[in-house]
């Protein structure tokens, strides 16, 4: 490969909360093992060099100040857009800055809904969507994705239409790839999903960040692209920061085609005057979105999709009564331990802190909706993950 997706970096004392912290209170790392941090959703790789080289240029001239974003941001949006996803027709003016995922989803739903409206959700569901979503006077209604005999996530349409109707709701989030799950939706899924929307008139915000990590032959539909519906009544939120690990930079964009939702969206937004963009993760995308930029993606998602192969073989070959899904996309593996927790007779909670005690930082999959769940995060070397799944082996799930 071009790339180095082999080294295994020391990121202590570099700002990292993946190795930093550890998310469970009262359970320690044993002495003699060594961490490996599969939890929170960035990769223990080091970014594309082009990123790096964007904002050294930038940081070369000793002036900060005020600026409009260049016209290179913008038309490294639509070519990246375009030769990864076939979108055709966007222009500039229908995109926009957001300072995070969540803030743009948040502003949209200010947009599209009164404080209190109940908005529809898959389950098991990001985390990010229960905390801001509640934080700001908004009721889930979850629709639980469910397991068909292939161990494919799939929508429950019936399950979903009947929350609609029943909630009289009129905004929804869709996941596409879905986090926790892994799942690349196929573009009759998302059409079927956009009929039931239109038919009760239903407003939708399209997290799309996970986009571009999409594993084997696989293929992203954007959720704007299966209908005019679809065109005109979906806010998509994008980031380069999980595919380039840029999340500590700050820097995520909306895609709007309808004039009005788009006028909408951007004044909510600018409400706070604290949604502004920084100079460096200006440059950060647009270092990330150039031809270095394309090649680096596709090894990383070559990387990603043996990582997620091995972990999925291994768990289905050697801990019996664990459920786990073949990811798609992403690089989250979700566990369902609920039958390995019954039949031996430990709770959800000491299986969690044995895997932290041996150095295998996994997360939590309650906070995700995911009752008896674990997840973990793929995006590290390759020997890391061997050594995980050993260490599960030997002193976890026994």
């Amino acid at each position: 490969m071009k790339f180095d997706f082999t080294t295994i970096m020391d990121r202590k004392g570099k700002d990292a909360l993946a190795v930093d912290k550890i998310p469970y209170k009262d359970v320690t790392v044993q002495e003699g093992f060594s961490t490996i941090p599969m939890w929170v959703a960035d990769m223990n790789f080091a970014t594309v060099p082009s990123v790096q080289k964007a904002m050294t240029d930038r940081i070369a001239h000793p002036a900060f100040g005020y600026f409009e974003p260049r016209e290179e941001y913008f038309d490294a949006i639509i070519r990246w857009h375009a030769k990864r996803n076939g979108v055709q027709g966007l222009t500039r003016e229908c995109i926009g800055y957001e300072n995070g995922v969540l803030g743009g989803v948040l502003s949209a739903l200010n947009v599209f809904c009164s404080r209190g409206d109940k908005v529809l959700v898959h389950s098991p569901t990001y985390i990010g969507f229960t905390f801001s979503l509640k934080n700001n006077g908004y009721e889930i209604v979850h629709s639980p994705l469910v397991l068909d005999e292939n161990g494919v996530w799939r929508m429950d349409y019936e399950d979903m239409e009947k929350k609609i109707r029943e909630n009289h709701i009129h905004a929804a989030i869709f996941c596409s790839p879905h986090n926790p799950c892994g799942r690349v939706w196929e573009r009759w899924e998302i059409e079927r999903a956009m009929e039931i929307y239109e038919k009760y008139q239903v407003e939708v915000v399209a997290d799309e960040i996970w986009s571009d990590i999409i594993l084997g032959d696989h293929q992203f539909v954007p959720t704007q692209s299966v209908s005019e519906y679809a065109r005109m009544h979906t806010v998509a939120m994008y980031a380069p920061s999980k595919t380039f690990n840029l999340a500590g930079l700050v820097g995520s964009y909306h895609i709007i085609y309808n004039p009005v939702i788009r006028d909408r969206v951007k004044k909510e937004s600018s409400l706070s005057h604290y949604n502004e963009m920084n100079v460096l993760s200006m440059y950060a995308l647009i270092g990330a979105y150039q031809q270095e930029g394309y090649e680096w993606t596709d090894e990383l998602c070559k990387v990603l999709k043996k990582n997620a192969e091995y972990a999925y073989d291994y768990i289905r070959s050697h801990f019996k009564d664990v459920q786990v899904a073949m990811p798609q996309g992403t690089y989250m593996l979700l566990l369902d331990c609920t039958e390995w927790c019954r039949k031996h007779g430990i709770t959800i909670d000491e299986l969690q802190k044995r895997g932290v005690g041996v150095g295998v930082i996994w997360q939590d999959g309650r906070p995700f909706h995911s009752p008896c769940g674990i997840r973990m995060n793929l995006a590290l070397p390759f020997s890391l993950v061997e050594e995980a799944m050993e260490r599960l082996r030997k002193y976890v799930f026994v």
